[in-house]
């Protein structure tokens, strides 16, 4: 490998890419990895890691409610929206630190620039300098997608909901998949007034119709309103600052702040793959085959750049996969069956498998076990929300082919169900299983 500067240089410094850089130098790899912002990607510093801790932030309101039937009182609780974002953003700056830790220790060089690619064995720099490696590795994930109306310029994206200077009163937000009610959940939560636009009628679109409508109901119940069937139109700035949001069909909605989560798209915009032959698919990703390589023998991509699944679990096994198979002498994939996935709503759900949906199209005979209930803890709350979770069984080897679930806790529920639904357990081995009492957790073995 001498003819090269490097024997790998990553594009992207996300959870993937880093990854992969240092299970590569431990191999015994030369690595370089290039990232033109800040070290830990998408997940670390703008997405699921930052709005967890608001999810928990904003998760008092209800506990501080509910409190009082446990016995607590509180006076003058009040909430400061600055605190809690200056507090997230400084541990997303320890989480930083800590990656760029990750990489020192491995031996990995870090170059902050922006990097595109420049042939099939070349890299070239925001600075001009061109660099020369074996491999290339393209894993610069996604970026939030922005329709294209008049005022588009006057709303922000979940990149930049993490910097506001003040919690807005009224909020629109557009959009309706995970991103999108993940934030209604907090802003409802810490005091805002939400209204959640769409351009159609699904909320939440891939996840089990049950739980989605469960959703919606408890949502509304808490004062979030929904539009449905109300593409954009224009936002009109007025001059004391607020919005005027026209959808089609409806009166215009006045908002503070207009928030548009309508999904995300690879970033490869101006990434020079064509210089390499690589052609990109319609929503812009980058195709690869199962062990992430391009039409490019030296040129692969991880994570969402691929548009596989766009999930940081994923992402990490993908640079794991890759870096075994190409300097560990170790060929290795990843497996895409059943990978659970959850929303960070309030309530959250989580699910695994098949939805009830896909299992009728598939299988045909299923039956499908549920457990409609009210969690205990908003029993003696006096709060009237109800938990679900849903078996589905393939007819007549019993065998679990999904697991669904809406309710407090239900993430952390469902990562220990998941290994089970992967194993391929039955529903037999479900009810052999004695129930922990009381949990909510003993649901999935009381199914009838």
């Amino acid at each position: 490998m001498a003819d090269f500067d490097y024997d790998l240089f990553v594009i992207g410094a996300g959870s993937g890419g880093v990854r992969a850089a240092r299970v590569a130098a431990s191999h015994g790899a030369k690595v370089a990895i290039a990232e033109e912002y800040r070290i830990g990607g998408t997940c670390v510093i703008r997405g699921c890691v930052p709005k967890k801790l608001l999810v928990y932030g904003s998760h008092f309101a209800e506990d501080l409610e509910d409190a009082e039937n446990y016995g607590w009182s509180f006076e003058n609780a009040k909430f400061d929206w600055n605190r809690l974002r200056d507090h997230v953003l400084g541990d997303v700056d320890r989480l930083n630190g800590l990656y760029e830790k990750t990489l020192e220790s491995h031996g990995v060089e870090r170059i902050m620039e922006r990097a595109v690619v420049n042939g099939s064995n070349t890299v070239k720099l925001s600075s001009g300098r061109e660099i020369s490696a074996k491999y290339i590795l393209v894993a610069v994930g996604g970026w939030p997608f922005v329709p294209e109306f008049e005022g588009s310029e006057h709303c922000i994206t979940s990149n930049e909901v993490f910097h506001l200077d003040e919690l807005p009163k009224r909020v629109v937000i557009a959009g309706a998949g995970y991103i999108a009610l993940e934030f209604a959940g907090i802003l409802n939560a810490l005091g805002s007034h939400v209204t959640v636009v769409n351009r159609s009628n699904v909320i939440l679109r891939g996840y089990d119709e049950s739980l989605r409508d469960r959703l919606l109901q408890i949502t509304m119940s808490r004062g979030i309103e929904y539009k449905f069937h109300c593409p954009f139109q224009k936002v009109v700035k007025r001059e004391d600052g607020a919005f005027d949001v026209h959808l089609e069909g409806q009166d215009p909605i006045i908002a503070d702040q207009i928030l548009v989560a309508t999904g995300r798209r690879p970033k490869t915009d101006g990434l020079g793959l064509e210089t390499a032959g690589i052609e990109l698919g319609e929503n812009g990703e980058i195709p690869v085959d199962e062990y992430s390589r391009t039409s490019c023998d030296s040129i692969y991509a991880v994570g969402d750049v691929t548009d596989r699944i766009q999930l940081t679990p994923v992402a990490i096994r993908e640079g794991q996969a890759f870096a075994d198979t190409v300097f560990g002498d170790k060929p290795s994939t990843v497996d895409y069956d059943c990978v659970p996935s959850a929303v960070f709503s309030q309530p959250p759900l989580a699910g695994v498998g098949l939805t009830e949906g896909e299992a009728r199209n598939t299988y045909g005979n299923i039956k499908v076990y549920s457990s409609d209930f009210r969690p205990m803890k908003n029993v003696f709350a006096r709060r009237q929300e109800r938990g679900l979770y849903k078996l589905i069984v393939e007819v007549p080897t019993e065998k679990v082919l999904g697991l669904h679930m809406i309710g407090p806790d239900a993430p952390e529920i469902l990562q220990a169900a998941a290994i089970a639904v992967k194993a391929g357990l039955t529903k037999q081995d479900f009810d052999n299983t004695v129930a922990l009492h009381p949990s909510m957790a003993e649901e999935l073995v009381l199914m009838r």
